[in-house]
């Protein structure tokens, strides 16, 4: 029997960890996920404003030569505010490396031309939005990007209040409601998927479900 395909899962946040277990679970009942977690991004990556530093793209280097070693199939990491650091580690390893969000960015363009987007960690906009952008070029698309942050629903996930956390995501979701398609930003943002659904009558994407979809596709196939 051949053996499982282990993918790696590369955590900045605890919070984000859940949904994708879930959807490994769901999608890729067969893959052995191991869960990484760096809780110590998130605070360096606020200090580094805009540009992400040398510092920090070293740390994913490094971190994605360790999961290697440890046999991993493909790495799957979950926090959306690395971008350059993710694609630096893809260009260092020979395993699939899979942003958080490019599978769902390719989904969202093919929703339409108005996308929006809620999102709870302020300082991953920056990489996102010029991620967006590429797909957007590489797809020749005239899709556009309308984003909302939602001030402290993050820290309430943090501190245990997933309810919290849902309501207020939700109760801002009207305001993208004309849109072609709504995603949820980051991983941790698809605890709210159900209350951002019974908002609005417009497709809600999230990141979980459409990474471990496109990660299956490049370690397996299908």
């Amino acid at each position: 029997m051949a053996a499982a395909p282990r993918i790696v899962l590369y955590h900045a946040t605890s919070v984000a960890i859940e949904p994708v277990l879930g959807a490994m679970a769901r999608l890729w009942p067969s893959a052995e996920p191991v869960n990484l977690l760096d809780d110590s991004l998130p605070v360096d990556r606020a200090k580094d404003g805009v540009n992400l530093s040398e510092d920090l793209t070293e740390r994913f280097v490094e971190f994605g030569r360790y999961a290697h070693r440890i046999g991993a199939d493909g790495i799957l990491v979950t926090c959306s505010a690395f971008g350059p650091a993710i694609e630096r580690m893809a260009e260092a390893l020979p395993i699939p490396v899979v942003k958080p969000n490019e599978a769902m960015f390719r989904q969202a363009i093919a929703s339409g031309a108005r996308i929006g987007m809620l999102a709870t960690f302020a300082p991953a906009l920056s990489t996102m939005c010029d991620e967006f952008d590429a797909f957007v070029s590489q797809a020749r698309a005239a899709a556009t990007l309308d984003t909302i942050v939602v001030a402290d629903a993050i820290d309430l996930l943090r501190a245990g209040d997933a309810d919290g956390h849902n309501r207020l995501v939700a109760d801002r979701a009207p305001e993208l409601g004309g849109h072609d398609a709504i995603m949820l930003a980051q991983f941790s943002t698809s605890h709210a998927a159900d209350a951002v659904r019974a908002a609005v009558a417009v497709p809600v994407l999230t990141a979980p479900d459409a990474a471990v979809a496109r990660m299956r596709e490049l370690v397996s196939g299908g």
